[in-house]
């Protein structure tokens, strides 16, 4: 496993953006595609439609 990235901030508090990122990967992306962060479909009232995963398979099939 890799290491973790922990950054210290200018006003030297402790920030681990994996946690950060773990902690918001369900949380509605900011703009116009309809994805959460980590990548899955949104579909009506927050409905996970399709996976990330899903979607990768979908698309290198189709570009191999």
């Amino acid at each position: 496993m890799s290491e973790r990235k922990i950054y210290k901030s200018m006003q030297g508090k402790v920030v681990d953006m994996e946690k950060l990122r773990n902690m918001n990967e369900t949380s509605l992306a900011v703009g116009n595609a309809k994805v959460n962060a980590r990548g899955d479909e949104i579909g009506p009232g927050g409905k996970i439609m399709r996976k990330r995963e899903d979607i990768q398979d979908d698309y290198y099939k189709g570009n191999k």
